[in-house]
């Protein structure tokens, strides 16, 4: 599945919820989103080779093959015999299967490969809605919300700043809290900490397009439980 496939089905799955529940029965006030689970993401088996990550690759059988590669800006990594792959995207086991069967077309009878991901560099946000160049941008840290916005360009002409929405795994669940963006700029509230994997939306003609009126029905300053 491709990454804007995986963040629209994110998304949806949060539409789905929220329209199931209620957004009214499971809105409780917060003056901040609380901290992700980095720990649980981390453990997950569905984590998605990224951009300049390390990967430790073993093939059984064939020490020259054995060693640490690392993606490249575009995604993309070289390994002898294989060439360039795009490696962006595949979680380990599946770019392990693909090495696999690359190997096995030409060179091995019964190719042997495990890959690791060692090293991640960089996480990503992914900035939504109406912004000039909505994506996934590589973030090393925290960041605040101001800066996030600003890598996807900034908002468009068709943004409603006032209405900023963070969407984030808090202790299993979901849950999104909304952020007022001029406020933020003007020094009238407090620029939120953006962890990766963090998704925001920002509200306005385009972001209505496609969430309908779901960030809408987010509060400001306050968290919502999907």
């Amino acid at each position: 599945m491709t990454r804007p496939a995986v963040f629209l089905t994110l998304l949806f799955s949060f539409i789905a919820a929220a329209c199931s529940t209620g957004a009214s029965s499971n809105t409780n006030v917060a003056q901040s989103l609380p901290l992700p689970d980095t720990t649980t993401i981390a453990r997950t088996g569905d984590i998605r080779i990224t951009p300049l990550d390390m990967l430790k690759i073993r093939v059984f059988g064939v020490e020259e093959l054995n060693g640490e590669y690392q993606v490249d800006h575009l995604g993309r990594m070289k390994m002898p015999l294989v060439g360039e792959i795009e490696a962006e995207g595949y979680t380990a086991f599946e770019l392990a299967s693909e090495l696999e069967r690359r190997l096995e077309g030409e060179y091995l009878q019964d190719a042997d490969v495990s890959v690791t991901i060692e090293d991640r560099l960089r996480e990503q946000v992914t900035v939504e809605g109406s912004v000039n160049k909505p994506g996934m941008f590589p973030v090393k840290g925290e960041i605040g919300l101001l800066q996030a916005v600003a890598l996807a360009g900034g908002t468009s002409d068709l943004a409603n700043p006032r209405k900023v929405v963070i969407f984030r795994q808090v202790e299993g669940q979901r849950v999104a809290a909304g952020y007022d963006l001029t406020a933020i700029r003007r020094g009238e509230a407090d620029d939120p900490r953006v962890f990766g994997n963090d998704i925001i939306v920002v509200d306005g003609s385009e972001a209505r397009r496609t969430y309908g009126d779901f960030i809408r029905a987010v509060p400001l300053l306050g968290l919502l439980i999907l």
